[in-house]
């Protein structure tokens, strides 16, 4: 019997929402048959007792179940390739360039493929502006509303629609909590799209819709709060090509195993807002709505994950 090990929990500002990814992965990795050892990073004082025992576990593979910080820029990704454990999800290079949004706009955007307008914001910068009309140059650029958000952080942490100029210095700092640099960016009206990708294959499109207000927090993560649709009811020529858009991005930022990226589509043009290397497997998470879409349970998810991990492992 193979045994994996599911990271969940962390440090991270995601670290609830982990757990429970964590336990859902766990439970059902049961139910395959497979022998599962949870762990979670925050339960050891160092670094070292954390590898000390990932390595007494001996495990075919590590089920990444983490989400943000280090467990999702790359850090445990490069401890684990050093440790020779192979590992679900992408390698550490992709990780690391995807959790900064900015940077990962600008690969996107080099691609063709249209993005928001946005502009980086470091929290030194916010020291040298006192008055609300220090921020008017933004507003023009961005227009209103705008979306403030930390530059490396998910789950809709630290997040916020800004609709007035007064409230774009309080929201950026609410931002600076979750990350060094926030990400302003203009809104774009329209439709809530998700695709999940594996192996490079686009799953079918995801739409989300909040019952009111926006996909915050709160609506993310409240039973009830929010209603999905999958597949999205869209033209087919237009969820083809946001499916291209995905798969083209998955290329273009290396990524492997599987991954989730976000779109706004208003109706005329698909708008790329950002790549999620760890989606969530709560049950209100979208990569397994995406599966079931595509006729595949939870369970024929995870052990698909498992098989694509341990083959780019070489295992």
């Amino acid at each position: 019997m193979e045994k994996i090990v599911v990271l969940k929990g962390g440090f991270s500002p995601e670290r609830e929402v982990s757990l429970v990814s964590g336990a859902e992965i766990a439970k059902e990795l049961r139910v395959l048959g497979f022998e599962v050892c949870e762990i979670d990073p925050k339960e050891y004082l160092t670094s070292v007792s954390f590898v000390e025992a990932l390595t007494m576990q001996e495990p075919s593979l590590v089920f990444n179940g983490l989400h943000g910080g280090s467990g999702e820029n790359g850090e445990i990704q490069a401890l684990l390739k050093l440790m020779n454990i192979p590992c679900t999800g992408s390698e550490y290079r992709a990780c690391c360039i995807t959790m900064d949004k900015y940077i990962t706009k600008l690969i996107v955007a080099q691609e063709g493929i249209p993005v928001a307008k946005h502009i980086l914001l470091r929290g030194n910068v916010l020291s040298d502006y006192g008055d609300p009309e220090d921020y008017a140059a933004f507003i023009s650029t961005l227009g209103l509303p705008i979306i403030v958000k930390p530059n490396d952080a998910g789950s809709s942490v630290g997040i916020s629609r800004v609709d007035s100029l007064e409230q774009v210095k309080d929201a950026a700092l609410d931002a600076l909590k979750y990350s060094s640099s926030v990400l302003l960016e203009e809104y774009i009206p329209g439709r809530e799209l998700t695709v999940t990708v594996i192996d490079g294959k686009a799953l079918p499109v995801v739409e989300i819709k909040p019952l009111s207000g926006w996909y915050d927090y709160n609506n993310k993560y409240t039973k009830g709060k929010t209603e999905y649709l999958a597949p999205a009811e869209l033209d087919e020529s237009v969820a083809k090509l946001i499916q291209l858009y995905a798969e083209r991005i998955w290329k273009a930022v290396d990524l492997s195993g599987y991954a989730r990226i976000d779109f706004r589509y208003d109706d005329h043009k698909a708008y790329f807002l950002e790549v999620n290397t760890l989606p969530g497997m709560t049950p209100l998470s979208l990569t397994p709505m995406a599966a079931k879409a595509a006729g595949m349970s939870f369970g024929q998810l995870l052990q698909t994950i498992i098989n694509i991990s341990l083959r780019n492992a070489g295992r």
